[in-house]
């Protein structure tokens, strides 16, 4: 929580740690199913923000849970993108159980001058469960 609403924040503690902060949701038009938020990336070298189209979250909840689900891994990078391809995320399954979530924060569309990626590591199974249901209570909080 943030003193502006529901929050998540994802990131690890390493020497030059990179946090992404998920706020301010907001559905633009009324009962629309459009939902959107601002994801900021701040670090000691970086500090960035957009806003974040998504249908209803666009799954996003739904695909950390999966990943979750399959805490035993699989072959390959496992893909998830916002409506407008704000937001993407690329999450790959390494040895010793961890999940390697590349998030990728994008420029709105038509100009897509730039685009910012970091990677957070987290521990199959329990830690994914519990990322995925901390945006899924975010994603689902009443929106005034």
């Amino acid at each position: 929580m943030t003193e502006d609403g529901p929050a998540v924040r994802v990131g690890d503690t390493g020497p030059r740690p990179v946090h992404l902060l998920f706020s301010e949701l907001a559905r633009p038009f009324g009962d629309d199913p459009t939902l959107d938020f601002v994801v900021k990336a701040r670090g000691q070298w970086v500090s960035i923000e957009t806003l974040v189209r998504t249908w209803d979250g666009d799954g996003l909840d739904t695909f950390l849970s999966s990943l979750a689900e399959d805490f035993r891994g699989w072959e390959g990078a496992r893909a998830w993108r916002s409506l407008e391809r704000d937001l993407t995320i690329s999450a790959e399954h390494h040895s010793g159980g961890y999940v390697h979530l590349t998030w990728g924060i994008h420029d709105r569309p038509p100009s897509e001058e730039w685009h910012f990626e970091t990677t957070t590591v987290h521990a199959a199974g329990e830690e994914m469960r519990s990322l995925a249901a901390e945006l899924h209570t975010f994603l689902t909080s009443t929106v005034e």
